[in-house]
């Protein structure tokens, strides 16, 4: 995998009937995302101190739902500060790229 540095913080939380998981991922961790005809695959790596990884296999039909609700929800946030709002805007203009690459 070559991954990247994760230049925000990601929390993840998995609550099963008899244990709960809690982990931050931020500037010391790192990402990856990998694509294939199936979906998007995307995973978190600490790498200091105690080691961990956490991954997600995404269908497409799922993403694109998600994408949409997260756009949906986000864009009722009032208060977003322009660096943000400008890197939120570059991201979704590159989904316009979709299938057009081969």
């Amino acid at each position: 995998m070559t991954s990247k540095p994760i230049t925000d913080q990601a929390e993840v939380s998995i609550d099963f009937p008899d244990k709960f998981y809690h982990g931050s991922f931020s500037h010391s961790s790192r990402y990856d995302v990998k694509a294939d005809g199936e979906g998007l695959h995307l995973y978190l790596q600490h790498q200091t101190g105690e080691k961990r990884q956490v991954g997600f296999h995404l269908h497409y039909y799922l993403l694109a739902e998600l994408l949409a609700a997260a756009a949906e929800e986000t864009a009722k946030v009032e208060g977003l500060q322009p660096p943000v709002l400008e890197k939120l805007r570059e991201a979704g203009a590159l989904w316009q790229k979709v299938g057009t690459e081969g």
